[in-house]
């Protein structure tokens, strides 16, 4: 059967799952790559989109809009009497040297990238990353090196972000398989509550299967940038009990004799 079409049924199919036990490993590792590319193309596509703007738009506010300024001793000094936002179509730019503005402020935009007090923010698609300039107590950084830095930064775009593409791929990857052993070995429980003849490579293929729902689910939500409370709470549940419709599906052991 073809892989998308195995994505297809697993999303509405709990008997096709339970089909789905006696397939190969070799080819249920592969739906799982697959699906896992699936879920982090939204992410890849609005964390690299956001990143990319974030840097074109902070290299020219710092050319033409943002005052001169100097980090030292692990502080933001200029001669701006109050915080500055500028607002690029969804991107905020916001320099703060006055410690007026906290970094609890920033991380409610979407995308933002701030010169706080005492650190720096980043926010990409309400993804926070912190940079304190304590890090570098014995060094004065000032408007100039952080405007070659921006420089230097946009020209190694097109492999920074290929290169986090492949990080995000792999961690995911990763923490895919990692919940479908887990989920493999719940399998197993509910195999012996429900009185089922499998094995763990069955419920193996099976939870790889189970989980389609709950992945397609969030890709989608991901897509619309819809933040879901409890995500994986919900992850976890749908998934448990797809796993245990299709367990339901195998013929029990005494109907095999």
């Amino acid at each position: 059967m073809n892989v998308f079409v195995q994505l297809w049924k697993s999303l509405y199919s709990p008997k096709d799952i339970a089909r789905f036990r006696f397939q190969g490993i070799g080819k249920t590792i592969g739906y799982v790559f697959l699906l896992t590319l699936l879920s982090i193309l939204p992410t890849f596509y609005y964390v690299s989109s956001s990143l990319t703007e974030g840097i074109r738009t902070t290299s020219a506010l710092l050319n033409n809009e943002l005052p001169s300024f100097s980090i030292e001793n692990g502080e933001l000094h200029s001669e701006a009497a109050a915080p500055i936002h500028i607002d690029q179509g969804g991107f905020t730019i916001i320099f703060d040297s006055t410690g007026t503005v906290t970094k609890e402020e920033v991380e409610r935009f979407p995308n933002a990238v701030a010169l706080l007090k005492h650190e720096a923010v980043l926010v990409a698609s309400h993804q926070a990353q912190h940079y304190s300039y304590a890090t570098f107590p014995d060094i004065k950084i000032t408007d100039q090196d952080v405007r070659a830095f921006i420089t230097d930064l946009e020209s190694l775009l097109p492999v920074l972000i290929p290169l986090f593409g492949l990080v995000l791929y792999v961690l995911a990857c990763a923490g895919k398989f990692i919940s479908v052993c887990i989920f493999a070995f719940f399998g197993l429980i509910l195999a012996g509550v429900l009185d089922k003849t499998l094995r763990y490579r069955h419920t193996w293929v099976m939870s790889a299967y189970a989980i389609t729902l709950s992945t397609v689910f969030f890709t989608v939500m991901e897509t619309v940038q819809a933040v879901v409370p409890y995500g994986a709470l919900i992850h976890w549940f749908v998934s448990l009990v797809v796993l245990f419709l299709a367990v339901k599906e195998v013929p029990s052991a005494k109907r095999e004799i």
